[in-house]
């Protein structure tokens, strides 16, 4: 597995083809998933070389897709990871297990595995971080230039459902993430006045 060559592909793709509409869901947002991945992994004693170069393979692609369409990202991310994961020495097992983690960040989640499960809280993280308000503005931005939402009001009540059915998977995110999320989610209801 290259990863080296992996990441100086992805970078290129992502920075020359994504939407400067996606406010959300940019470049940096991919850089965050990668992060958080490697991160949460390390905290639920994942360390072996093998499993970290999957994971953070498959943050790098899991957003891939939306150099191309906005619904239906993360399946078109996994079939530009099958047609290019071989010249990067990617066995087809190595791709398949790849492919589990990107359709893992596709709403609702559904982690069938430990490495699904850490790559579907990192790429959510945010829910349960201090960023989390301006990290919610880009989205509602990236959604209103798509016409998919109009106004604030409606925007809360989605994240107000959102937050509410969401649960973070690994032990160490539920930890560190789930009381701030909390907040966040009781801070929401009180500006739409639901109590």
């Amino acid at each position: 597995m290259n990863i080296k060559a992996v990441e100086s592909y992805i970078y290129e793709k992502l920075q020359k083809n994504l939407s400067p509409t996606l406010s959300y869901h940019g470049f940096h947002h991919t850089l965050d998933v990668v992060d958080a991945a490697l991160r949460i992994a390390k905290q639920e004693g994942i360390n072996d070389k093998e499993s970290l170069m999957l994971l953070e393979t498959a943050a790098l692609y899991h957003d891939l897709g939306f150099i191309s369409t906005y619904r239906g990202h993360e399946e078109e991310g996994c079939r530009i990871a099958e047609l290019t994961l071989p010249q990067f020495q990617y066995s087809s097992n190595e791709i398949e297990k790849i492919l589990g983690m990107i359709m893992a960040t596709k709403i609702p989640q559904q982690p069938r595995n430990l490495l699904e499960q850490i790559i579907a809280d990192a790429d959510l993280d945010y829910l349960g971080r201090d960023d989390f308000e301006p990290i919610a503005n880009s989205l509602f931005q990236e959604l209103s230039q798509r016409e998919m939402i109009n106004d604030w009001h409606t925007w809360n009540k989605i994240q107000i459902k959102f937050l509410e059915s969401h649960h973070y998977w690994t032990k160490s995110v539920v930890e560190q993430r789930e009381a701030l999320k909390t907040k966040h989610l009781q801070k929401l209801k009180t500006l739409e006045n639901i109590i």
